[in-house]
């Protein structure tokens, strides 16, 4: 354990931001959050909760109250995993900020989930280029309690490990998935729309621009389709994909991946924004506003 945890940040060039990784696992310095800390944990929580009322899924509203969040002061790790462990076996760990693959891989498969300690700046309230505090502990942590979603992570560790040793294009393929649904996932619940992805629940604007913008596809869940479509990480995204349920994710990472890695590099990229006619499509978007230069 670091005594002095540090606030590990990538790094600003003329070409843009380069990631920093970093190993070590920290004790939550509780104490030493200054009273800025807590009121940006403070308004980010007001602003994002009163935005995803009606936007985001039920369970994400509901784990938040199982868990006692609320704006008054930063959670501390040992209060969440008093809850979190009983119901699913997950533990928080603390982060310096991001880690390596297969690190954060093996966290997931053994149901620890790193969270970053630090929380973003007030120059950063609207956009930080990696994960903070609010956006693991806000976007991630309360599906961690929805037990079929909770497996489905440990399954996806599972799968990281076993990626790693596949093939760097194998670790491409995962690494989509993991964006379309972890990250920036839609589920469609009663008939409507709803959000249960980590980085749309932690932005306002990508809250509201994902289920009201004319803009972006909006397609069923189709895991090979996924494994093979590139994203964005500097716009909103250009599709989102829709899940009816967490057991359709679960039961999507049963099969043998290798199988299909093998399938995939025989194939082309898809770009972000591309529609297929062999698409479910929920709404196909207008791409107004979309960015034209190079998918990730």
């Amino acid at each position: 354990m670091s005594s002095a945890p540090r606030r590990v940040e990538s790094l600003v060039t003329d070409k843009g931001n380069v990631p920093v990784y970093t190993t070590t696992i920290v004790e939550q310095p509780w104490d030493s959050y200054s009273e800025q800390d807590h009121a940006t944990w403070a308004f980010l929580f007001r602003r994002q909760r009163e935005v995803l009322q009606g936007r985001a899924c039920r369970e994400f509203i509901e784990n938040q109250q199982r868990f006692g969040m609320n704006p008054e002061r930063i959670p501390k790790f040992e209060d969440l995993n008093a809850v979190l462990g009983p119901a699913t076996g997950w533990k928080l760990i603390g982060v310096e900020g991001l880690l390596p693959e297969l690190d954060f891989f093996e966290h997931l498969a053994n149901r620890r989930f790193p969270v970053t300690w630090w929380i973003r700046r007030p120059d950063q309230i609207d956009y930080i280029s990696e994960p903070d505090m609010f956006h693991d502990l806000f976007g991630h942590v309360p599906l961690l309690l929805n037990p079929v979603f909770a497996d489905y992570m440990a399954a996806y560790g599972r799968g990281g490990v076993k990626a790693h040793g596949v093939s760097a294009q194998a670790l491409v393929n995962l690494t989509r998935l993991y964006w379309y649904t972890v990250e920036f996932g839609l589920i469609r619940q009663h008939g409507e729309l709803r959000i249960y992805g980590s980085g749309i629940v932690s932005s306002k604007g990508e809250s509201i621009h994902c289920l009201e913008s004319a803009a972006p596809n909006r397609i069923g869940f189709d895991m090979k389709r996924i494994m093979q479509t590139r994203y964005r990480i500097d716009t909103y995204q250009k599709t989102y994909f829709v899940i009816d349920s967490f057991e359709q994710l679960m039961e999507a990472t049963r099969p043998d991946f290798v199988p299909i890695y093998a399938e995939l590099a025989t194939r082309e990229a898809i770009p972000a924004g591309e529609v297929r006619s062999t698409d479910v499509i929920i709404q196909r978007g207008t791409g107004e506003g979309w960015a034209t230069d190079a998918d990730t």
